[in-house]
């Protein structure tokens, strides 16, 4: 039995949210204020009920919001009662299970008689009805005056008189619109559903005074205790304090007998009614509280625990916290545990190093698997969300496990997508094509989890050829950002989060997940201008071959470029030489790439610059930057000196040439460019200039 997916509507960022659950662990991944707090929010409102977790106006989706004002305003009118689809919050959860599992505490919800049904849905709805909506724009406009004519003042002070309670029901698969009401049917979800949760915002210091680890132990003992577990342990525990308690009492009479005596002069007491004595009554739930201390031991000696790094403590009480919680979910050994257990983990990374955190990942499923078995042999039946924006935790976890959430720019909000579900768009019906995009995938799933799991979490990505680019990418930002003003309406591109990833010639291979995150990207490629040569080979034969070339080469009439030919659908030169950053564009429109001016995708070449038109990085970096190559050639070590002489003696020398023939270690030739940079001004790389296409690429990105 397991909760296959979550839906929440209307709370908070979750307007019409769905999250699909693994059977063991789901990985939740996601930026910051991508709804994974909401997510865990909800469950604990609806799933555990207190007066202190009740829905709050803030809980209201904007969207929500915005109806109701409407509403009250005039603006929008109130359908009819029969055609009126109630507004509010709504979480179900999505329950299966299968023939060998115990049905005995679900029973009640279950609704079809369909012996193909496996399916239970539990709703949780906080909404208004016809009648008090009515009511609610009747009271407002009386009072609009009081509230300054404004609805969400209004509605801020006075909602929960028009919403709620929280209604439970059991809906039909089938059709949801069938259901049975639990409170009127005295159904408790209590043996049925359980959650339990670890949140971010957790109390652990390094402080000289804090002591929160050793408070834990006292509350796992209480747990330990209230459920009855570990019986001879406690027994064993309880047995030495009696003993403790008999020893004391032996020196508590002498220790106390001066005061008992001068109590009795004035009269206090009356020996032949009471004797007084001062008595050991140590309490073995109470014991622990305050008198507890956990240590650590370095080279022999023990240290108080919060001599510990805050990341080891955080990591102790993370383990402490889910013993805990995990011994509440299991119960006593009177009672059985609930039939499905939803237990969250929230950003176990904090405070935390990488190796760290790839031990927590590592180790986190052997845990739970271990703890969520009893002494008497009962296995709780516990599924794990663990909710993270650690690329660390991310390279470390099973691909099929994650979940990355996505926050839209349109009115659907935040999306949840399963990584697993992008193999099936890797994928042809063709054979040929299919291996191939399978042998893609694979390198992708490799490629992400050991190299570039930060992708998930960037903003902006830019995808590089090679080594060159990679290093000198970051200088070019800065470069840029300080030579060219920042408008109110952008941050600099090294203030944002934006994620360089190495490709090669391999773009391509990352057009479905491109897409499938929906980040704003940016390719930096090569134009790649060649020609096709015929010659007449052996035996009279003509044998033909392709020759690189500069794109003003008047042979040259196609690319090389395999990025550039599946994204534009072409190879013809001439088409590209003709394309501006407007037109380069693209967006996915059923499964194809399109040119559209509101894509999200752009490729950038070598352009016409200064008269030239170059090739490759290196010859447009060399056409624009050669009084920066000065006339040391020790400056330049990775250069060709021959080479590097002629070209910079040499007015007429070709660039195209000498990056052919001059360049020996690209990597090299990057890191020398930044050794011999100047600082001047506003500039840190003022001697040197950024090709044009690049900086029309670096440009776009940087806006919004």
């Amino acid at each position: 039995m397991k909760v296959t997916k979550i839906t929440i509507n209307n709370f908070r960022l979750l307007k019409e949210f769905t999250l699909d659950l693994e059977q063991d662990l789901s990985l939740v991944i996601g930026k910051n204020n991508s709804g994974k707090t909401s997510i865990l929010t909800a469950l604990d409102k609806f799933l555990n009920q207190t007066d202190k977790k009740a829905i709050v106006f803030d809980d209201f989706n904007v969207d929500l919001r915005k109806k109701i004002e409407a509403i009250l305003l005039g603006n929008e009118s109130i359908e009819s009662e029969e055609d009126y689809s109630p507004l509010g919050i709504e979480l179900k959860l999505y329950i299966e299970y299968l023939e060998a599992d115990d049905l005995s505490l679900v029973s009640p919800l279950i609704m079809s008689l369909d012996p193909d049904d496996n399916n239970i849905v539990v709703c949780f709805e906080y909404k208004i009805s016809f009648s008090k909506l009515v009511d609610l724009k009747r009271d407002y406009v009386e009072s609009a005056d009081k509230y300054e004519n404004s609805p969400s003042l209004f509605i801020k002070e006075k909602f929960h008189e028009y919403f709620g309670p929280v209604q439970r029901k059991s809906l039909l698969s089938a059709n949801e619109s069938e259901f049975i009401d639990l409170k009127k049917e005295n159904i408790s979800l209590k043996d049925i559903l359980a959650f339990e949760f670890i949140s971010a915002k957790r109390s652990v210091t390094n402080e000289a005074n804090n002591s929160s680890l050793s408070q834990q132990t006292s509350k796992i003992y209480k747990k330990i205790d209230e459920s009855l577990e570990q019986v001879e342990t406690s027994d064993n525990f309880k047995r030495e304090l009696r003993n403790t308690d008999t020893k004391l009492n032996r020196i508590y009479k002498d220790m106390f007998s001066g005061v008992i005596e001068n109590v009795s002069q004035f009269g206090g007491l009356n020996p032949s009614d009471t004797d007084l004595t001062v008595a050991s009554t140590l309490q073995h739930k109470d014991l622990l509280d305050g008198n507890t201390t956990v240590l650590y031991k370095h080279d022999s000696h023990e240290l108080p625990e919060h001599y510990n790094g805050l990341g080891y403590m955080n990591l102790i009480s993370m383990i402490f916290d889910i013993d805990m919680r995990m011994s509440r979910l299991r119960r006593s050994l009177k009672e059985n545990p609930a039939a499905i257990n939803l237990f969250f983990i929230e950003e176990p990374e904090a405070h935390t190093h990488p190796q760290m955190q790839y031990v927590f990942i590592k180790n986190i499923k052997e845990l739970l698997s271990k703890i969520k078995k009893r002494e008497d042999g009962v296995v709780m039946q516990l599924q794990t969300v663990i909710t993270t924006h650690s690329s660390h935790i991310t390279s470390e976890s099973d691909f099929d496990d994650i979940k990355y959430l996505r926050r839209c720019s349109d009115s659907k909000g935040v999306v949840s997508k399963n990584l697993k579900a992008l193999e099936s768009a890797y994928s042809s019906s063709n054979p040929e094509e299919d291996e191939k995009l399978k042998r893609a995938f694979r390198f992708l799933k490799q490629y992400l989890t050991l190299n570039r799991a930060e992708l998930f979490f960037a903003d902006k990505a830019v995808f590089i050829e090679g080594d060159t680019e990679r290093i000198l990418i970051p200088a070019m930002m800065k470069k840029l950002d300080q030579e060219n003003a920042v408008s109110e309406e952008e941050l600099p591109l090294l203030s944002q989060n934006i994620s360089i990833v190495e490709v090669g010639a391999h773009a391509q291979t990352f057009e479905k997940f491109i897409d499938f995150i929906g980040v704003k990207s940016l390719i930096i490629t090569d134009i790649d201008s060649q020609y096709i040569e015929s010659k007449v080979g052996e035996g009279g034969k003509e044998v033909t071959s392709t020759v690189k070339c500069k794109p003003s080469d008047p042979r040259a009439d196609r690319t090389s470029n395999s990025s550039l030919k599946f994204f534009y659908g072409s190879d013809d030169l001439i088409y590209f030489k003709g394309l501006d950053v407007d037109n380069r564009l693209l967006e996915k429109v059923d499964g194809s790439w399109v040119i559209s001016k509101d894509g999200h995708l752009l490729m950038v070449y070598q352009n016409e610059e200064g008269g030239y038109h170059a090739r490759s990085f290196e010859d447009a970096f060399f056409s624009i930057n050669k009084s920066f190559l000065g006339n040391d050639p020790d400056a330049f070590p990775s250069l060709v000196k021959k080479h590097f002489k002629r070209y910079v003696e040499n007015t007429e020398a070709d660039p195209f040439d000498f990056a052919k023939d001059a360049v020996d270690k690209k990597p090299s030739l990057a890191i020398e460019i930044l050794m011999n940079s100047k600082p001047k001004e506003d500039s840190l790389f003022s001697n040197w200039e950024i090709p044009r296409y690049i900086k029309e690429g670096l440009l776009w990105l940087r806006q919004n």
